[in-house]
């Protein structure tokens, strides 16, 4: 037991290889060696040198944004005259954000207040004919106030508590503030891979303090100043930045850090792309597009009532995005791509194994048929007669007694020769092509010659040489 437990773990450490066939096959040849061409120009040419699969990446991207805006508008209106606009007056919210909004048109409500007044006739809900179409005490919906029970003949519409007098309904012409287009957005991205441990920003490390000051973003020559006009962010999305000020939009504003850390961290630049996400180039139109909000403005008179400014405001939403990958070299997906290709080897061979067992063998048993009929046939012949040879009984050599002395009774009887004919000849002993063989057939009628007597006529002794010749 102890000892065939140890043969079976002897044998573990045994190692086994397939036994291989060479195949004459031309055709079955060529087409192995194109597969394992086109496998290893894929590897090399498509794996290695344009994907750069040999390299690990890593997406989790830690990133932080900064934004500011500067500039200066000058509007002038009917409901409120000359206003210098600032950046804290325009910039919503103030502190800057990856998210911010920037206002290019607005309209107005100004001095509103707690009263009593009659809906707009815009709002839906709002409509009546009769009092009993406005209940006391109901909202209105999509409206601007409660419902108080009556209605307003003059205007059709329900009579409601709110700030009064409504929002104006009115659609703008044409944006407040046109000169939006000169205002400059400054954008200070930093980003970290923590399982590289690579980390870096989208600002030149310079100690020149009016670098950023001067500088304006080019794709070419300045792609590390992060201070970008608005009016060039609209026309890079393929539209007009007056057109779109009338009711704003949404712009995206996508940083993208792809870097190849086998390279140099200065070849590591991030790359700049916008979206307009509100709507499509060829519907700008459209009652889905565009982007505007409210938000009051409230002050308290001399005698301490409350009123408002209401602000309907349109503009342009920013939304900054940032995704990267790195890819730096690394053993382990290089291993496991190169172990992928030699896998399609092997699928390869078994492919042209395929091939050479099933498509091929029909054809080459028609042409091998008539030949292998003609060559079986000689073959069976051929093995025939040597079996016949090879069956031939094995003889033995007879010792001869020797020959007796005349009888008395035959007083013509001559002496048997004892020359060489008469004696057994082995093969050693041959004399030419035609002596006889010395051994006889085993036999079950062989019987043991006995001493012969001569004759009485002259020939016997002739014709017993000659019998015992013809026997060996």
């Amino acid at each position: 037991m102890a000892q065939s437990r140890g043969m079976f773990f002897y044998s573990l450490l045994d190692y086994k290889t397939e036994k291989f066939v060479i195949a004459k096959n031309k055709k079955v040849g060529v087409l192995f060696r194109l597969f394992q061409l086109g496998v290893i120009g894929y590897l090399i040419g498509w794996v290695f040198l344009w994907k750069k699969s040999y390299q690990e990446r890593e997406e989790a991207i830690q990133s932080s944004v900064f934004t500011k805006l500067k500039g200066v508008a000058l509007t002038n209106s009917t409901e409120l005259g000359l206003l210098v606009w600032g950046a804290e007056d325009y910039v919503i919210p103030s502190q800057g954000d990856r998210v911010f909004f920037i206002v290019t048109n607005y309209l107005e409500t100004p001095n509103q207040r707690l009263n009593v007044c009659a809906e707009s006739v815009k709002v839906p809900d709002g409509l009546c004919s009769y009092d009993a179409d406005c209940l006391e005490g109901e909202t209105v919906t999509a409206g601007h106030g409660v419902k108080t029970g009556r209605c307003v003949n003059e205007t059709g519409t329900c009579e409601i508590y709110g700030w009064c007098p409504v929002e104006s309904s009115r659609t703008p012409q044409e944006p407040l503030l046109g000169k939006a287009e000169n205002f400059t957005i400054y954008i200070k991205n930093f980003i970290r891979f923590p399982k590289f441990d690579f980390s870096k920003s989208n600002v030149l490390s310079t100690t020149n303090k009016s670098y950023l000051k001067t500088c304006n973003y080019d794709r070419e020559h300045h792609p590390y100043c992060p201070i970008f006009r608005v009016g060039d962010i609209v026309q890079w999305t393929g539209h007009n930045f007056q057109e779109m000020a009338v009711k704003g939009g949404s712009i995206g504003v996508e940083i993208d850090w792809t870097c190849d850390l086998d390279k140099d961290s200065s070849k590591c630049n991030p790359q700049y792309s916008f979206t307009r996400l509100d709507a499509s180039k060829g519907s700008t139109n459209s009652v889905t597009s565009g982007y505007n909000f409210r938000f009051a403005r409230y002050y308290r008179d001399s005698d301490g009532q409350t009123y408002r400014s209401l602000y309907k405001v349109y503009g342009i939403r920013f939304d900054i995005m940032v995704n990267g990958e790195v890819r730096p070299a690394s053993y382990h997906p290089t291993v496991v791509n190169i172990g992928s290709g030699l896998a399609l080897m092997g699928a390869g061979v078994f492919i042209c194994d395929m091939i050479l067992l099933y498509m091929m063998s029909t054809s080459s048993q028609k042409e091998r048929k008539p030949r292998d009929a003609r060559h079986s046939r000689h073959h069976r012949h051929a093995h025939d007669g040597h079996h016949r040879k090879e069956e031939k009984p094995p003889v033995e050599e007879l010792p001869l007694t020797p020959m007796s002395s005349p009888s008395t009774h035959s007083p013509d009887h001559q002496p048997v020769p004892t020359d060489s004919a008469l004696k057994p000849r082995s093969p050693l002993n041959k004399q030419g092509p035609d002596a006889p063989s010395s051994k006889l057939h085993r036999s079950p009628d062989r019987r043991a010659l006995s001493p012969v007597t001569s004759s009485t006529k002259p020939h016997t002794t002739q014709t017993f040489a000659n019998t015992i010749r013809t026997v060996f």
